[in-house]
């Protein structure tokens, strides 16, 4: 899925959320469905507390970690196409 800069990305789930050293175990209980998130996944979840646009998302995560902006585009793009997939985010 190709996605625009200001494409905003929101929560579309609530999810009961437990973090296990830096990343993030959640449980949908409607859906009885169980996720880990990674370090970075984990981060980018808590930056959907309200919605957000790709730019910002990359912005934030390229202040963060030291990561190729190309690359850190590419990796954020794959995971919330992922996201939006599983139920967990919508975009608009």
């Amino acid at each position: 899925m190709q996605i625009e800069e200001d494409t905003v990305f929101t929560r579309a789930a609530d999810l009961l959320e437990a973090e296990v050293d830096d990343e993030l175990v959640a449980l949908d209980v409607n859906l009885g469905k169980c996720f880990g998130f990674n370090p970075v996944a984990t981060s980018i979840w808590k930056l959907l507390d309200r919605p957000r646009s790709f730019a910002e998302l990359r912005r934030e995560l390229l202040g963060e970690y030291e990561v190729d902006a190309e690359r850190c585009a590419e990796d954020l793009e794959a995971l919330l196409s992922e996201l939006t997939e599983q139920g967990l985010v919508r975009r608009s």
